[in-house]
């Protein structure tokens, strides 16, 4: 339940980031804006580092695959691309089509068990949610 709660408050906070980053970008460009919020983002991490927050292996560093490091490239992407969504259509719709495309990946993610994950099948019941899903998200952007 822990987990869940979590995930949501998450989500909340996308939300709330997004408008945020958006904000931002519209006063000193999309790509500066970018770069400040990983910026900012990366201070705070190794504020949480120099604390002792969390678990820490960096022992464990060497062994990690190649591939672990493209969320950093990734992030910088998501970022950007929030910010133009939220400009162009809104909060509520570029949050709904951030939504559809995070569970049509995650998925297939979890289905194929891709980046190291624990495999998680996929099935008709989770089919008929994405769908569900996907015809909510037109009935929330149709005019």
């Amino acid at each position: 339940m822990l987990a869940l709660l979590s995930a949501a408050v998450s989500g909340i906070a996308m939300a709330i980031q997004g408008s945020l980053n958006t904000a931002l970008s519209k006063k000193i460009g999309l790509v500066p804006g970018t770069f400040t919020v990983h910026l900012v983002g990366t201070i705070f991490a190794l504020a949480l580092l120099l604390f002792g927050v969390g678990k820490s292996q960096w022992q464990e560093l060497p062994q990690v695959p190649w591939y672990n490091f493209i969320g950093g490239v990734l992030g910088v992407g998501i970022v950007y691309g929030v910010m133009i969504g939220i400009e162009k259509i809104g909060v509520a719709k570029a949050t709904t089509a951030i939504i559809i495309g995070q569970m049509s990946t995650a998925a297939l993610v979890d289905h194929f068990g891709w980046f190291g994950l624990e495999p998680v099948p996929f099935n008709w019941w989770k089919g008929v949610g994405i769908v569900l899903m996907a015809v909510s998200a037109w009935m929330l952007l149709h005019r």
